[in-house]
């Protein structure tokens, strides 16, 4: 492993994260993680932007419902093109491995159009990070790399901060690389291009990545919504009073083996629709519950 601090010869500590520049690393962006690092600043703000616009213009086309709406809001998610220069994720399973950025566009449209449309239209579905709790096939790996091209342009400008403070990226052989890349444009809610200049690490350019803003498993994971709040929804729903007035509850591994709670992401879906119906919003209940567990993200991105 050669990490960049070392590659460069850089001392700890970096307010980057301090990958292994000569392959991917099992780290994941996690746009959930990003929403609440408390930094840095300006970037993170500008991430947070980035994302809820993109997602809000998404489910603009989707509530509008015309022909050409459709065909732009199913254009807009056909912009993920692997990236390789955060040396974050896993190239055999990220989008290459699903198909290209045209096939995971048209899955997320799909499913948008389809068994989640219901979500989006009541209001409950209202943020990027949670498409991994709704849309099979798209999880940490894919998560990612939708979330790295979305916050390309903030990426971009930390890198060049970084730059400026520290003159070891361009010592010696050291280099930097023109690039050219799409960025989402937060202003006029559209695709664009951008050029920045680029630390070259490997052969490879180097995106930077603020500390806080990866992760091994996803903060807000399908499986996590089912087993922490879907199934507690469910168990509370069916609890029966005894005689003695303390509540029975189901076990949460009885109720996974029932067939209307399987598939996880279906599940997913049919519950939190028929919470919303009870006025409860599962969505924001889990994401509180998130919240109040995360723990300072170390430098491999683990979490409680």
């Amino acid at each position: 492993m050669l990490r960049i601090s070392t590659y460069y010869g850089i001392p700890d500590p970096v307010p980057f994260l301090d990958v292994d520049v000569t392959g991917d690393n099992l780290l994941f962006l996690d746009p959930h993680a990003i929403r609440i690092s408390g930094g840095p600043e300006p970037y993170a703000q500008m991430a947070a932007t980035d994302m809820d616009t993109f997602f809000s213009e998404v489910t603009r086309c989707i509530l509008d419902g015309g022909e050409d709406t459709h065909r732009h809001g199913l254009d807009l998610l056909q912009h993920f093109h692997e990236p390789s220069e955060t040396c974050l994720g896993m190239t055999r399973t990220g989008t290459h491995g699903h198909g290209g950025a045209d096939q995971v566009g048209t899955l997320i449209w799909d499913t948008l159009l389809g068994n989640v449309e219901a979500l989006v239209r009541i209001g409950v579905l209202r943020h990027l990070e949670e498409l991994p709790m709704f849309v099979e096939g798209i999880d940490r790996d894919i998560t990612s790399d939708i979330t790295t091209r979305i916050v390309f342009d903030p990426l971009m400008q930390f890198t060049a901060a970084m730059l400026d403070i520290y003159p070891q990226f361009t010592a010696g052989s050291h280099h930097t690389e023109s690039v050219e890349r799409p960025v989402w444009d937060r202003h006029a809610m559209r695709w664009t291009t951008a050029r920045g200049r680029l630390p070259v690490a490997n052969d490879r350019p180097l995106l930077l990545v603020p500390k806080g803003w990866a992760r091994r498993n996803l903060l807000m994971s399908a499986r996590r919504y089912y087993e922490t709040t879907v199934l507690s929804y469910v168990q509370f729903t069916q609890a029966v009073l005894t005689s003695d007035g303390k509540w029975l509850k189901t076990p949460k591994d009885v109720l996974q083996r029932r067939a209307e709670l399987k598939p996880v992401r279906q599940a997913n879906v049919a519950k939190t629709l028929h919470a919303f119906d009870d006025e409860q919003d599962l969505i924001a209940a889990f994401e509180r519950f998130v919240d109040e567990r995360v723990d300072d993200t170390t430098e491999d991105g683990t979490a409680a």
